[in-house]
């Protein structure tokens, strides 16, 4: 018996410190349509998806809800389980990092990494910043202060253990030039190339003492196994790696993985840090690392603090599973983001899934019953123009579906299949069967029309089914046939003539009513708005009621006055952050992209006590463009985002009063 072709597919594991939104279901619904698509091909598929659950704000979070973190972890391990389940997820392994298996697996992993001297005892030392709580070198000051913030800075040191990440840079840079495929989409390849791994990498912290719900070095028990080397090792002890050699068969089956799918907000940890500790581990790379985009929502990244979150059980219980499915898929690009609204997916749902296809299958079924009794079958009586128009693009699309999957072009594919359905579509208007009905002379090339259609359908249906399984399967029980596997969708007529469909053909999608769809969001968006509301309220508890006005005028040390010229050499323009994330090994600094006319600015702000990088995202601000490159904690900034400050330090990004034109002149 010939051996099926391995295919080890894994999605980033969510974090547990919340119910995620649809922004994050949108990652495991991608890799169940590749999973599936991939075992419909032939491949015998291990598909791994999962929970990352350590970490101080994990321990913090346990703390405010009264309860244990792993009592804290394993209600929001089942939530998140549970919506895995909701949205039809075919899994083969849910992993935990609190498995009794991953965590002894790491503790050996730190253990072997330390001993071969890639791991060592070192401590953050050197200027401290208490407020953001960082450590600065004296060469990273600027006039002798914290480079965020401003402030005085003291000498300090804190233990940690590091990971030599210098050691294997070459050999990384290396392997990513002589595989152009193990990055994609390319734009995520050239970023992590130009802005992390030529500028030279610093080492990795790998341990922390500040909290301890964590992973515990064993042979040092004052310390925790910190983020990154706890959860990326997820991908292969989920499969049975065994640090000390005694790896499981499965483990030497799937490993290397074919495909880690994960959000681009993420992709540096798992296209540098983790190809690094495989080098030391002396294990094979993956395959292929895609970053894929995200899905704002209203153009903007979903956060539960600013109430734009879409939860994925709330849109399934509205439009169903495959209608949420087919949308998230459907519509985010390969590169760039994707967006989604109540209204949007409304529109969608009734355009493609209720005219396109649910029509189609309602009308061609309920035809064939109102003709000839609900029998199907192919009569031979051909228009040989039409019906080999229509057979040459139901026939053709399969081999177009293999080609965008291979590249991972999951929106195309679906292009491609629901063109059959729009084919069929339009042979029903260029045929015209209740014309033909209208002539007994006529009837087996009604037949034969009808079969066409319902054969079309078939094929499109057998198609559809990793990305809409539950749909694909209810066309295939109203045509009273079985779903087909990819060798048999090139030929066009093995539906067995003679066959009776049903003769009450279920609607698979409704239209839906646009003003109960905006009643929906109205209600749901107030629901956010008061849940956010009170979420920040219980934040700034203590400190700030509210809605309450607390500004108070503030009086500064005024400087030197300058000429006007002096100030008409700045540079001011409006710009949209586009991105923006956390800079590593910093408690201050966010790294934005940020649009500017048509050129894309990378600009490091020392704002991340006052702003989540989501709420950076979609912000229209105010921005120095012509200030000269610097790099800040080894990243380079090319401009400054202006903010006002309060007597306390809070900070606020200084934004345009109306709607601005990103690159917008400001003077």
């Amino acid at each position: 018996m010939e051996s099926k072709e391995k295919y080890y597919l894994t999605t980033a594991i969510a974090y547990t410190s919340g119910k995620p939104h649809i922004g994050n279901n949108y990652e495991i619904v991608l890799a169940d349509s590749i999973a599936r698509f991939k075992r419909k091909e032939g491949c015998d598929v291990f598909f791994q998806t999962g929970t990352d659950e350590h970490g101080q704000k994990i321990e913090l979070k346990a703390q405010e809800a009264g309860v244990t973190p792993k009592e804290f972890v394993d209600k929001v391990a089942g939530i998140i389980q549970g919506m895995c389940d909701m949205l039809n997820i075919s899994y083969d392994k849910f992993i935990r990092t609190t498995d009794e298996y991953h965590e002894r697996q790491v503790q050996k992993i730190f253990k072997r990494m330390y001993a071969q001297g890639d791991i060592y005892k070192g401590a953050y030392e050197g200027m401290y910043c208490t407020p953001c709580e960082s450590f600065w070198t004296e060469s990273q000051l600027v006039e002798g202060k914290c480079p965020d913030c401003g402030r005085e800075v003291k000498p300090a040191r804190e233990e940690a253990y590091f990971f030599r990440m210098s050691k294997y840079a070459d050999r990384l840079i290396k392997h990513i030039n002589e595989h152009p495929e193990f990055i994609q989409p390319v734009s995520r390849k050239n970023e992590m190339m130009n802005n992390f791994l030529l500028p030279g990498l610093q080492d990795l912290c790998v341990s922390r003492t500040s909290f301890k719900w964590g992973i515990p070095v064993d042979f040092d028990p004052g310390h925790v196994v910190y983020v990154w080397l706890d959860a990326l090792s997820n991908y292969i002890t989920g499969i049975g790696y065994d640090a000390e050699g005694n790896s499981t068969e499965q483990y030497r089956r799937f490993w290397p993985a074919d495909l880690h799918l994960i959000g681009k907000d993420i992709i540096r940890f798992h296209t540098i840090y983790w190809p690094i500790f495989l080098m030391a581990l002396g294990e094979p790379l993956p395959k292929q690392i895609f970053g894929h985009p995200w899905l704002l929502m209203n153009s903007g990244k979903m956060s539960k603090s600013r109430g734009n979150v879409l939860y994925a059980d709330d849109l399934v219980d509205f439009f169903g599973v495959d209608a949420v499915r087919y949308y998230v898929l459907h519509e985010m690009p390969f590169e760039n983001d994707g967006n989604a609204t109540w209204e949007l997916i409304a529109e969608r749902t009734n355009s493609d899934l209720a005219n396109t296809l649910g029509n189609l299958v309602n009308r061609t079924i309920s035809m064939s019953n109102k003709y000839f009794g609900g029998v199907v079958a192919d009569k031979g009586a051909v228009d040989q123009a039409l019906d080999e128009d229509l057979k040459a693009v139901v026939t053709g699309t399969c081999a177009k579906v293999k080609e965008k999957m291979a590249q991972l072009r999951v929106a195309d594919s679906l292009t491609e299949i629901f063109g059959i359905f729009k084919r069929c579509n339009k042979y029903i208007d260029e045929t015209e069967p209740w014309i033909l009905a209208k002539d007994e002379a006529k009837a087996d090339r009604l037949s034969t029309v009808l079969y066409n259609l319902v054969e079309g359908i078939c094929i499109g249906a057998s198609l559809l089914e990793p990305f809409m399984p539950r749909t694909a399967e209810k066309i295939a029980t109203q045509l009273n046939t079985k779903l087909r596997e990819f060798d048999d969708l090139e030929t066009f007529g093995l539906y067995e003539s003679g066959t009776k469909v049903t003769d009450k053909p279920e609607i698979l999608f409704a239209r839906l009513d646009m003003k109960e769809v905006e009643k929906k969001d109205e209600e749901m968006a107030s629901a956010m708005a008061a849940a956010a509301q009170g979420d920040n309220a219980a934040e700034e508890s203590g400190e700030v009621t509210q809605g309450q006005d607390t500004a108070q005028p503030i009086d500064i040390e005024p400087k030197a006055e300058i000429a006007y010229d002096d100030f008409a050499k700045l540079q001011f323009q409006v710009g949209e952050i586009i991105s923006c994330e956390a800079v590593p090994k910093s408690k201050k600094l966010l790294c934005s992209q940020v649009k500017v006319g048509s050129q894309v600015k990378q600009i490091v702000s020392g704002i991340k006590a006052h702003y989540s990088p989501e709420e950076m995202v979609g912000k229209k601000v105010m921005v120095l463009v012509n200030l000269k490159p610097a790099k800040l904690a080894g990243v380079l900034s090319e401009g400054m985002l202006l903010c006002a400050e309060d007597a306390e330090g809070r900070l606020a990004l200084v934004a345009p009063e109306k709607e601005m034109p990103a690159g917008a002149e400001i003077c």
